[in-house]
């Protein structure tokens, strides 16, 4: 592990220091420390052993291939949209509603774009499906036999990569927006259609002067989310 002051000493201070990035500069990932991070998340939780979880990893020229083959689906619009699962529930009501749209006005207030800038807005918006510039993209994916509860399991290991990543000094995005061109991602990377993409998780260093990183992420209290009884 690298020694730093800046790196946690806990979990906790890792779970703190955690956040989703969107610039990363282009220092190249050092796949000997990727290979670590991984096989310690394979003690991620798994209701019964299962172990759901499969990923892909990219970074060069078969990244490339993944950007450019989604761009072009994203250039047909609202057409070339193939989506493997609804991302947000339909319907959306408080206070998530509030919540989601929130989070969305206060990432582009920190890059200064308002809202009747819609140029630029989009702009931002494709920056996701170029990785914000992250060297290496991670894409996990699962049988689609796997139903709620491995999804779940999915989520744990992927928590597990980030918080790893984070004591090594990385830096990650979890982008469940892939998940709009699924079906382009898979064929991309030669996945069959057994398989279901969940998301993906742009790895690397954070670009620590940009304003998109610098702004604290909002989140309820516990007393919103958690109820007591019996204590």
């Amino acid at each position: 592990m690298p020694a730093s002051d800046t790196l946690p000493h806990s979990v906790a201070d890792a779970l703190h220091q955690r956040r989703s990035v969107r610039a990363f500069s282009d220092r190249p990932v050092d796949p000997e420390v990727l290979k670590r991070i991984f096989a310690a998340a394979q003690r991620a939780p798994s209701g019964g052993n299962l172990q759901p979880w499969q990923a892909t990893v990219l970074t060069g020229a078969p990244w490339q291939q993944v950007k450019d083959a989604v761009g072009a689906r994203l250039a047909m619009g609202r057409d070339g949209y193939q989506p493997e699962y609804d991302i947000y529930p339909k319907g959306l009501t408080e206070p998530w509603e509030s919540r989601r749209f929130g989070i969305g006005e206060a990432l582009y207030a920190s890059l200064g774009i308002p809202r009747e800038n819609k140029a630029g807005r989009l702009a931002q918006f494709v920056e996701n499906y170029r990785g914000f510039g992250a060297p290496v993209m991670l894409f996990l994916h699962c049988s689609r036999i796997m139903g709620p509860p491995q999804w779940s399991d999915m989520g744990m290991w992927l928590q597990s990569v980030m918080l790893l990543l984070v004591e090594n000094g990385l830096a990650s995005c979890p982008q469940e927006c892939w998940a709009m061109y699924g079906a382009t991602v898979r064929e991309t990377l030669g996945l069959g259609d057994d398989q279901i993409l969940f998301a993906g998780l742009a790895i690397g260093h954070a670009d620590e002067e940009a304003a998109v990183n610098q702004w604290t992420v909002p989140r309820v209290g516990v007393e919103e989310a958690i109820d007591w009884q019996g204590f």
